[in-house]
């Protein structure tokens, strides 16, 4: 069982960054294998049903995919230094800035790449997508395969009227990681979380590696650059260790409030939302409808910029980790939750909207 594993992705794949860190961390043997149009026919459609990246094949033959997934199946068979803290205020931590780098460092990620490093993405689609052609004939392969990832812009909120809020506010927080990562390792230590392989997806495939990027993030985050490239070759692999006495540093407190600036008003109006769709859509509770990427608009803001973007309940099954740890705790414990998410102005998560639970079946969203 510990040989085998064979990781279906590419280099320049957001979420195929952050199962490749998992794996080196962990020191799980495993071969990758490209994103190739041979791969998609053979491998990825026939056992996952639609194309998508990343896919793990355990060496029993089992499918896996979608980071989260892969992780947490991968954590029950090999425990050895959890990626999940085991004390209140580092795991709510943790599990918050997974869900903030999955879902919502896509806009600054999508938009550097898509506006700022358009051509080095072409070629690399290209590459991926007709590593047999060269030239011309690769770069209209690239072109071809790349629409739906620079379309989706618009859907993310990224348009001319954010671009330069979206930009204000990934410096910033490249800033505040970057005093963070000055003193520590990682998040919590010298030991990488959960919340910390949450940012790498976003901080090395679309960040660190796409040239504008990276230059931008070496020239004013090179710390930063420092905690990529620990990600990518961990120091302590199967080691290190968190913060004793349950510390969550000062220097990650304003990553956190970031996120509940930017993002918990969008989680609240999503859970609205998606409320209401699944009350107008009752082939979706019978499992005779399926639930869409996106459930219509709504209106975003971020610093001085308001715009319209997709509302995605793929967001809200992300939070649910974090929720259902916040309603498993009591006493003491809930005590400390609560005042971390009092301290990064979170408390909205104590009495977060209802919605209808969600899970994952046959790799696609539906309701639990």
């Amino acid at each position: 069982m510990t040989e085998g594993y064979e990781l279906y992705g590419a280099e320049p794949s957001y979420y195929s960054g952050k199962v490749r860190a998992y794996l080196r961390f962990k020191r799980i043997p495993f071969a990758e294998y490209p994103n190739t149009p041979e791969n998609y026919r053979k491998v990825i459609l026939p056992r996952i049903g639609w194309a998508v990246i990343p896919v793990m094949i355990t060496p029993e033959g089992e499918a896996l995919q979608d980071s989260t997934d892969i992780i947490d199946a991968l954590e029950l068979r090999f425990p050895e230094a959890p990626v999940y803290p085991a004390t209140v205020k580092q795991r709510l931590a943790a599990l918050l800035l997974e869900v903030y780098g999955d879902e919502w460092l896509k806009i600054p990620a999508m938009h550097y790449r898509w506006n700022r490093n358009y051509d080095f993405a072409i070629s690399e689609f290209g590459k991926m997508s007709a590593p047999e052609l060269t030239g011309e004939a690769q770069r209209e392969a690239g072109l071809r395969i790349s629409k739906p990832f620079a379309g989706a812009l618009p859907f993310l909120g990224v348009t001319p009227k954010t671009e330069a809020a979206i930009e204000t506010s990934y410096e910033a927080l490249l800033g505040e990681l970057d005093r963070h990562f000055a003193v520590y390792e990682f998040l919590f230590g010298t030991r990488p979380s959960i919340g910390d392989f949450g940012l790498i997806g976003p901080l090395y495939a679309h960040q660190y590696r796409d040239p504008a990027s990276g230059e931008l993030m070496k020239r004013i985050a090179p710390n930063v650059v420092g905690w990529v490239q620990r990600m990518m070759k961990p120091p302590h692999p199967k080691g290190g260790e968190f913060l004793a006495r349950d510390e969550v540093p000062a220097t990650v407190l304003p990553v956190l409030q970031r996120m509940m600036r930017e993002m918990l008003p969008v989680l609240v109006s999503t859970a609205q939302h998606f409320a209401k769709w699944v009350d107008e859509h009752p082939g979706a509770k019978q499992g005779t409808e399926e639930i869409p990427r996106a459930i219509g608009m709504h209106v975003y803001a971020l610093e001085d910029a308001k715009e319209n973007r997709a509302i995605f309940p793929f967001d809200l099954w992300m939070l649910q980790r974090p929720l259902d740890y916040l309603a498993s705790l009591d006493g003491d414990e809930k005590a400390r939750a609560s005042e971390l998410l009092a301290a990064v102005g979170g408390e909205a998560l104590l009495d977060f909207p209802a919605f209808p639970r969600l899970t994952r079946r046959d790799f696609k969203l539906a309701l639990a």
